[in-house]
């Protein structure tokens, strides 16, 4: 979660909302990412999306079955989706997030009887961090 939370504050950085993920296989990181959806100009360039390619490219194939995710926010029904396609081992993730999150609020993805591959799912992780990190950044814009 560490190297997940150190992309996170770099997107912070960057004026992008501080979000990062990283892909793990045998405990090696294999793909790391922040939040770039201002920067790349793309609303799909979210930290899980953007570390999940970069594991695909790396590895040459797009599924990820042997990987775990680490992200510092819930994830949302795009990048939930994203996980199940990739066929993610675990998914490791901080902060909740009630208003947008697609894992335990909203959608709930993984539950619903569509979804034909659940990772297991691991919350709560460096959630102090991730969630401090989310409230810094959202009050020094308000």
């Amino acid at each position: 979660m560490r190297a997940a939370l150190d992309a996170a504050a770099h997107a912070a950085s960057e004026g992008e909302v501080p979000v990062g993920a990283v892909v793990i296989r045998d405990g090696v990181v294999i793909a790391a990412a922040a939040n770039a959806p201002r920067r790349l100009r793309d609303p799909t360039a979210h930290a899980e999306m953007l570390a999940i390619r970069a594991a695909a490219q790396a590895l040459g194939r797009d599924r990820l079955e042997d990987c775990d995710l680490w992200v510092t926010l819930e994830p949302c029904a795009m990048c939930a989706g994203a996980i199940a396609h990739a066929r993610i081992a675990r998914l490791y993730y901080g902060a909740p997030d009630p208003k947008g999150g697609a894992v335990e609020h909203g959608a709930r993805f993984f539950t619903q009887r569509t979804c034909h591959h659940r990772p297991e799912i691991f919350a709560g992780i460096g959630d102090r961090e991730a969630g401090e990190l989310l409230r810094d950044f959202f009050a020094a814009r308000r």
